[in-house]
């Protein structure tokens, strides 16, 4: 099993089998607060775990977890790095790998899982994330590869709000916005990842612009 956890929008926590089985999941839509949250969801979702998966009950208990993927942004700083802290705390607890995943991938994919089941065309689509201060935060994204993994045509960049759709526009893609990431499809394209023995993401977090407090460069001068 993989637990998924990701705080680059709200806090959403999710425990999936391998074979993309939701045995539990839990979120916050508050984009903030994700250091509250954080600990009441791992606890809801390792409870509920171990009844088994959603409409069973029974099955194994969520020590038989394997992997942890993380969510790797884009996104704020501070809420960022809650999720990649719990994810590496629980990891490093249990003796199991993490799996980092870029966060737009979890959406691509739930996306492209529609698009399937609704025998639609392949489309070129964006998935886009309020960066705030007046910006978004976009991935671009065509169709599923082998592995069953969302093809990334660009990698996540920002544009101002007033400029994303020319933006778009120009990359021949269709927008598609996302007030969450749903946790279960992060912990799938971590399952679907290993499967294929591949790297989805980086360890390095996926900020969306540096933090507005930084190390002094110096100690203060001092004057009369």
């Amino acid at each position: 099993m993989i637990l998924g956890i990701d705080t680059s929008l709200g806090t959403a926590v999710a425990v999936v089998e391998a074979d993309g089985l939701v045995r539990a999941e839990a979120s916050s839509g508050n984009p903030l607060g994700h250091a509250e949250a954080i600990g009441t969801l791992l606890r809801t979702v390792l409870s509920d775990a171990a009844y088994g998966p959603i409409g069973s009950t029974a099955g194994p208990v969520p020590a038989e977890i394997a992997y942890v993927a993380s969510g790797m942004g884009p996104g704020p700083f501070t809420g960022l790095r809650v999720g990649i802290a719990a994810a590496r705390a629980f990891a490093l607890g249990r003796g199991i790998p993490v799996i980092p995943v870029p966060s737009h991938d979890a959406v691509a994919l739930a996306l492209l899982i529609d698009q399937a089941l609704a025998d639609a065309p392949p489309a070129r689509f964006a998935v886009v994330t309020d960066a705030r201060r007046k910006e978004y935060a976009f991935t671009v994204y065509e169709g599923l590869d082998d592995d069953g993994l969302p093809v990334r045509v660009t990698q996540p960049a920002l544009a101002p709000r007033d400029a994303l759709d020319a933006v778009l526009a120009g990359l021949g893609a269709v927008r598609r916005d996302a007030a969450s990431i749903p946790a279960a499809m992060l912990a799938l394209v971590a399952a679907r990842a290993l499967a294929a023995g591949r790297e989805v993401g980086s360890n390095e977090p996926l900020y969306l612009r540096a933090p507005d407090v930084t190390m002094p460069a110096g100690p203060k001068k001092v004057t009369a």
